[in-house]
């Protein structure tokens, strides 16, 4: 078995195949969460009982005539304007239609924050860098990944950081 499907109680836990070869690769340890299906980072979190602190929420960017990562925590959200004067005007919210394209292998919505095995960049807000674990999407709108602060900061190591969201 390649750990990539488990069955449990009714659920199949499927991690997006570009995410686990990732994950696998570089030896990221974690942990497999199955909630119910939710359509929202603030949803997931209430369904697997964890802060939404905790719970790292991708934002897919275009930015440079490409596209980025912006990694904040679900209890909060994006400040454009703060990210702007950081990165350059030429910064905007990719469409739904480009999200799928990048994420094909991910359920439509369903972003992993994590951005180099989809050849994308990321930046990474202080306040979910500074989370003792933190959980990502896996794809499917159904499981959550659990890393370790250790974990997550070896997934994010190049990325740069500061603060550009606020909290709901």
């Amino acid at each position: 078995m390649d750990g990539s499907h488990t069955h449990l109680k009714g659920y199949t836990m499927t991690i997006a195949p570009t995410l686990h070869r990732y994950l696998a690769a570089e030896n990221i340890e974690y942990v497999e969460i199955p909630h119910t299906f939710t359509m929202s980072s603030a949803r997931t979190a209430q369904a697997c009982h964890v802060s939404g602190d905790h719970l790292a929420k991708a934002v897919v960017l275009r930015h440079d005539g490409g596209y980025m990562l912006a990694v904040v925590p679900a209890s909060h959200h994006l400040n454009l304007p703060d990210l702007q004067e950081r990165l350059g005007e030429d910064l905007a919210m990719a469409n739904e239609s480009e999200i799928n394209r990048l994420f094909a292998d991910c359920a439509p919505g369903a972003v992993p924050a994590v951005g180099r095995c989809y050849g994308l960049d990321l930046i990474v807000d202080d306040s979910i860098q500074a989370q003792p674990e933190v959980y990502i999407e896996a794809g499917d709108h159904e499981t959550l990944l659990q890393l370790t602060h250790a974990q997550f900061a070896r997934l994010t190591a190049s990325a740069p950081h500061g603060r550009f969201s606020v909290h709901d």
